[in-house]
Formats: C-alpha cells, sequence, structure tokens
C-alpha cells in the first residue's frame, strides 16, 4: 500500500499589514534662522489598513499642518511620507494632484459642495476629473447613495439639504474613486452630536469594511470613541 505524503500546511502569517500611511520623521518649519517657526516637530506616524485613527489636539496645535502633509498637499521640511507604497515626497508637483485622485480621499469640514452641481454629479464629477468611465461612475455613484441613504437626494442641490446630509455626500463624494486612504478635516466641527457621531461613524464602517485607512483631525471628544487609535498633537509634537 503506497503511503500518502500530507504537505505540511501553510501557517497563517502574524506579519501586520503594511501601512496605506507612513509619516516617517517628518517636519515642517517656516523662515530661517532666529525667525524659524516649527509648525510640526519630528513625527512618525502608520495607517494600517482597517484603521481610524483619529489626531486630536486644540485650535493652533498643529492639526493642520499634519493633514496637509499626510495628504501630499504639503511638503514637509524634512522625513519622508509614503502612502499606498509610493514615497509621495520623491514625487514632482506635477504628479501629484493624479496621484491624489486615484489615490486619496478628502473630506473638509465644510463639505466643501459645488451649489450648482446636485448631489449626483457631486460624486461623479470626480471620476471624471480622473478620467474614468462615465458608466462605471454612474454606478458607483447609485451605490454610495443606496449604501449612505442618499438616493432620494440624487437630484437636489447643496442648498436643499441639511449639514449631516451635505457631510454624507462629501464622504461618498471623497469615496467615488476607491481611494486606499481618507482624510478627514474636522469633519464634525458644524454637525450637532448626533450627527457628527453618524458622520465619524460611516467613515469606520467603509474603512473596518473595505481594509481602507483613515486619519480624522478634530477637536470633537464626542467622536473620539469611534476611532481605532486616538494620537494627541500639542504646539506641533505628535504623541501617542
Amino acid at each position: 500500500m503506497t503511503a500518502i505524503l500530507e504537505m505540511p500546511r501553510p501557517v497563517p502569517s502574524t506579519e501586520p499589514a503594511a501601512p496605506i500611511l507612513s509619516l516617517q520623521h517628518v517636519s515642517k518649519t517656516y523662515g530661517d534662522g532666529e525667525g524659524t517657526i516649527t509648525a510640526l516637530h519630528p513625527a512618525t506616524l502608520d495607517v494600517r489598513p482597517g484603521e481610524l485613527v483619529a489626531v486630536s489636539g486644540p485650535s493652533g496645535s498643529g492639526k493642520s499642518t499634519f493633514l496637509s502633509i499626510a495628504g501630499a498637499l504639503l511638503r514637509p521640511t524634512s522625513g519622508r511620507v509614503v502612502i499606498a507604497g509610493q514615497d509621495v515626497t520623491a514625487q514632482s508637483e506635477a504628479t501629484l494632484p493624479a496621484f491624489r485622485l486615484r489615490h486619496l480621499g478628502f473630506v473638509l469640514q465644510s463639505s466643501n459642495l459645488i451649489p450648482y452641481l446636485t448631489v449626483r454629479e457631486q460624486l461623479t464629477l470626480v471620476p471624471h476629473l480622473a478620467g474614468g468611465n462615465a458608466r462605471e461612475a454612474a454606478q458607483r455613484a447609485d451605490e454610495l447613495l443606496r449604501t449612505l441613504g442618499l438616493e432620494s437626494r440624487a437630484r437636489q442641490y447643496p442648498g436643499g439639504l441639511s449639514g449631516g446630509q451635505r457631510q454624507r455626500v462629501a464622504i461618498a463624494r471623497a469615496l467615488m474613486n476607491d481611494p486606499a486612504l481618507i482624510l478627514a478635516d474636522e469633519p464634525t466641527a458644524s454637525l450637532d452630536s448626533v450627527r457628527g457621531r453618524e458622520v465619524v461613524q460611516l467613515l469606520a464602517q467603509e474603512v473596518h469594511g473595505r481594509g481602507k485607512a483613515a486619519v480624522m483631525v478634530t477637536h470633537d471628544e464626542r467622536v473620539l470613541d469611534l476611532c481605532d487609535r486616538v494620537v494627541q498633537i500639542v504646539d506641533g509634537r505628535l504623541k501617542g
């Protein structure tokens, strides 16, 4: 009788997933000599798939500088920023807009919706700017509107929406190109506590359900419990 040799089963990897966002000793200073102002002291942070990280701190603490660097909108004075495996600090200014369109989604404090576009048009504009397929963009927009409970608002203009609805549209727009990294700048600032939690819950669901990474800059302590990790920033120094 021939013996059957069993092949060893592969052992599941215990290695953590590679970070989608990696800030490596990044800093930002302005001016020279005695007039130098340090907006961000050397900071290191990794954000991995499925992780929503809050960066919390008072006004003027360096949150906006931090987020602008993380979103490849501002070049650091020193250090490296790696997004989706690419060193964006090594890229030219000419290539960064296309990179941001492909890999990043932004949710801003004021939603920044275009007043003369309908809800659906706000979403389809993003892939249009990226040169995407119009039919696929329309299908993606309809899917997101259904998921976020905005299907009945598709033909409305921003002026006819509540603050919470406008922020949900902003989230949907940020997700249109299926970005690896979502960056949210004070997304609850103009909302009451109930609507603010709804917005952050939607972000968390997208991050956890689709394996994305997200960084939310906020001073709203009411929503910190919804985040996987909270990092403090004080006087331009990242702690935690």
